[in-house]
C-alpha cells in the first residue's frame, strides 16, 4: 500500500486532522489514519472523492448520525478544505473482520457466536432508530485489538444507510449492497428492513464459520450455531427473523454465547492484533463485555443537525466559503 498522501489532498485538513496513512477504500472516497490536533488522539477520516450533489448528500445524511454504542463507530464531526470533505471517527485498530477471515481462516464456533452476538446487538439499535444500514459485510465491521481475549466488534461506514420513512437516493427497485450478502427479495424490488440486515449478517456468520466466501458456503456445517445463522439467511422472508431481538433472544435460550474467552488456551487461539503498532506484537488478552441487553443499552442517538436540507446547505456552504 502506498501511504503517501496523494497531491490533491492536503497532509492537514482544515489545520485539524493530520493525514498519515491510508487505510482503506470505498465508493465513496477513501480512509486515513489522521491525528487529530483538537483532540490529541489519532483518529480514523473518510474522505470524500467525489463531491457530486448525490454524494454530497450522502456525506451529510451519514455525518448526521450520532450513534452511542460499544458495538458501533460513527461520524463524530467533519470538516472541510479547499475541495476536500472529511467526516472523522473513532480509529479501531485491530483492522477489518475480512482481513481477519482471511488471515485465520474457519474461527471458533465460540468466537463466532461472541461476534455474531455483538454483530446483532448494533443491529438491534440501529434499527430501533428507524436505520437500515444496507451494507453488513465483514469489510464494513472493525475489531478491536484485543489480543486472544474475548472480541470487540464494531459496525462501521453508514454511507448507504438509509433512514426510514426519509427520501431516498436511489430509485425505488434498485438494489443496493453487496452481491453475497443481499437477500433475494431485495432483488425482486423489496423495500430495504432490518430483516434484510440480519441476513447479511447470518452471512457472515457462515463465513466465519467455514472460513468460505459468501456464495461458497456449504448448505449444512456441524456447529450448534448453524441452525440460527440457517434462520437469519432462509431464502423465504416469510421465514425469517423479523427483528434482532429474536435472534438475541434465541442465543440467549439456547446458550450460544460463552462466558469469557474458552478459546484464549487453544495453541492456535484467534488473536486480534493492532494493525497499526510499529511493531505488531499481540496486546494483553482484554476483558471487554459486550453490550448490555437491548432495553438497558445507552440509547442510540440519530441527530438530524437542523433539518436534512439545513446539514446539506451548510456543508455545501462551508466548501463554497473555503473555496473562495
Amino acid at each position: 500500500m502506498n501511504n503517501s498522501t496523494p497531491s490533491t489532498v492536503p497532509s492537514v485538513i482544515a489545520g485539524r486532522f493530520e493525514l498519515r496513512e491510508q487505510i482503506g477504500s470505498g465508493g465513496m472516497g477513501a480512509v486515513w489514519r489522521a491525528f487529530d490536533r483538537k483532540s490529541n488522539h489519532e483518529v480514523a477520516v473518510k474522505q470524500l472523492s467525489d463531491a457530486g450533489s448525490s454524494n454530497l448528500l450522502r456525506f451529510v445524511r451519514e455525518q448526521g448520525l450520532r450513534f452511542d454504542h460499544p458495538h458501533i463507530v460513527a461520524p463524530s464531526g467533519w470538516a472541510a478544505d479547499d475541495d476536500t470533505v472529511v467526516l472523522s471517527m473513532d480509529l479501531v485498530r485491530g483492522g477489518t473482520v475480512e482481513t481477519f477471515i482471511r488471515d485465520h481462516g474457519a474461527l471458533p464456533e465460540t468466537f463466532v457466536a461472541v461476534l455474531v452476538y455483538q454483530l446483532v446487538q448494533a443491529l438491534g439499535e440501529i434499527h430501533r432508530h428507524g436505520v437500515v444500514h444496507r451494507d453488513i459485510k465483514p469489510a464494513n465491521l472493525l475489531l478491536e485489538a484485543t489480543g486472544t481475549g474475548r472480541p470487540c466488534l464494531r459496525v462501521a461506514d453508514f454511507g448507504v444507510a438509509v433512514v426510514r420513512d426519509e427520501p431516498r437516493l436511489t430509485e425505488t427497485m434498485m438494489s443496493i449492497g453487496t452481491p453475497g450478502y443481499l437477500a433475494p427479495d431485495l432483488a425482486l424490488g423489496a423495500e430495504p428492513a432490518p430483516m434484510h440486515d440480519l441476513y447479511a449478517a447470518g452471512v457472515v456468520g457462515k463465513r466465519l464459520l467455514t472460513g468460505e466466501r459468501a456464495g461458497e458456503v456449504p448448505v449444512s456445517f456441524p456447529a450448534r450455531l448453524w441452525p440460527l445463522l440457517a434462520w437469519m439467511t432462509h431464502p423465504d422472508p416469510a421465514q425469517r427473523p423479523r427483528d434482532a431481538d429474536a435472534v438475541l433472544a434465541v442465543m440467549a435460550s439456547e446458550h450460544l454465547v460463552p462466558d469469557g474467552a474458552p478459546w484464549a488456551d487453544f495453541p492456535d487461539a484467534p488473536c486480534v492484533f493492532d494493525q497499526f503498532a510499529t511493531d505488531p506484537t499481540p496486546v494483553e488478552p482484554t476483558r471487554l463485555q459486550d453490550a448490555a441487553p437491548p432495553e438497558r443499552v445507552r440509547r442510540l442517538k440519530v441527530l438530524a443537525i437542523g433539518s436534512f436540507a439545513a446539514s446539506f446547505l451548510l456543508l455545501l456552504a462551508a466548501v463554497a466559503v473555503l473555496v473562495l
